[in-house]
């Protein structure tokens, strides 16, 4: 086991850290996103209408440009200049090569983004979040995901007029024909955002503690993170990684890279026409749903519940929606970006999804609370 690595993801810290960014985050998008009611101190009939502005609108206007400078901060490296220390943007230009001009603007909105911070000589230097989160060099850096946003998610999001005229969307990454080319760039620069979920998994499952071997089955595992992390709680979990066949080179060398390659085992095809296999203890749908649509979930759910021994479990990571899909608001925006991505894709409410695994044939349908946009959605095939 790769202990480096282990130790690189230390689970009380990076749980905390994560509670934390996700408490910040969600309070700082809902600021933005949400006009701020006060409580008048009026009589409840004397209380004037509420008068209507348009701050709401115009804050809309420019909520594209908070990832993109991010991203321009990290290919221009401003984040790893600084990890050694504060530095004035003359300074960080000499290093990097970058416009000073450019980086006194990216870096004083970093500064109003609370991801940097500015003393009173003009230096710039990290704070907790950057440091843990976007220096390039840290285990559970999102530095790439926010460069590849500006070249891979951002261009397909232009076309968004055009999807909602036709349903079509610009780029279907659901197919195989043009998927791995996307998602090879994707599934490691996510890694940080399964890592916690998949370790609250683990350890709901017990598996530190398991004495007998564990089969476990990763469903379009793309980075395998999903089941490195169940290997890396018991030498005694076996992996069978499912992916098309472009998408394995990735997923071998990120297992390597881990140091569980050696637990792993491999099956190519889409996810509705490879052998899977059976007798699995563990089978997880690690964000797979949302990309395949009602249908092919519904049959994906069958088929999965087929290679479970009897007992077994199933484990689903999605971006849950309420019944009514009115909220969480990061939800309902990710099912438009599955309409930007793929052909029958949207965010499913837990209901939903539990209505279809009770149709395959699951039991016990219920949420386990861990990291990430939404609680894991857990089954039980009787037996």
């Amino acid at each position: 086991m790769n202990e480096v690595v282990r130790s690189a993801f230390s689970l009380g810290e990076l749980f905390d850290t994560v509670d934390w960014i996700c408490e910040r985050r969600d309070a700082r998008y809902l600021s933005i996103l949400r006009s701020k009611k006060t409580k008048s101190t009026m009589p409840k009939k004397a209380s004037k209408k509420k008068q209507v502005t348009p701050e709401r609108l115009m804050q809309f206007g420019f909520a594209y440009a908070p990832p993109l400078i991010i991203g321009a901060a990290v290919s221009n490296k401003v984040f790893d200049t600084l990890e050694t220390g504060g530095k004035t943007v003359e300074q960080v230009s000499k290093t990097t090569g970058a416009s000073q001009r450019g980086l006194r603007a990216i870096m004083n909105a970093l500064v109003g983004l609370e991801l940097l911070k500015k003393d009173r000589h003009e230096k710039y230097s990290l704070v907790p979040e950057s440091e843990a989160f976007l220096v390039s060099n840290k285990p559970g850096t999102l530095s790439g995901f926010f460069a590849m946003a500006c070249t891979h998610l951002v261009p397909d999001w232009l076309h968004l007029t055009d999807a909602v005229k036709t349903g079509i969307p610009p780029v279907a990454v659901n197919r195989e024909a043009t998927g791995p080319e996307f998602f090879s760039v994707l599934v490691e620069n996510i890694i940080p955002m399964s890592y916690p979920a998949a370790m609250a998994l683990g350890q709901s499952l017990g598996l530190a503690k398991t004495r007998k071997p564990v089969r476990v089955l990763d469903v379009a595992a793309g980075s395998g993170i999903w089941g490195i992390t169940l290997a890396q709680q018991s030498p005694l979990v076996r992996v069978t990684a499912q992916d098309w066949p472009a998408m394995i080179p990735t997923t071998k060398r990120i297992t390597q890279k881990f140091g569980v390659a050696d637990r792993f085992s491999y099956v190519g095809g889409d996810v509705l026409e490879a052998d899977f296999g059976s007798d699995y203890d563990v089978v997880i749908l690690g964000h797979i749903l949302h990309t395949e649509g009602e249908d092919r979930s519904r049959k994906l759910l069958k088929k999965v519940f087929a290679a479970l021994k009897p007992g077994g479990t199933i484990a689903i990571g999605e971006w849950l929606v309420n019944d009514a899909r009115t909220e969480p608001l990061p939800s309902l925006i990710f099912a438009v970006n599955m309409l930007v991505h793929s052909e029958r894709g949207d965010a499913f409410s837990f209901n939903e999804i539990k209505s279809w695994l009770e149709e395959a044939g699951f039991k016990k349908a219920r949420k386990l609370q861990a990291p990430g946009p939404s609680p894991l959605v857990l089954a039980t095939k009787p037996g």
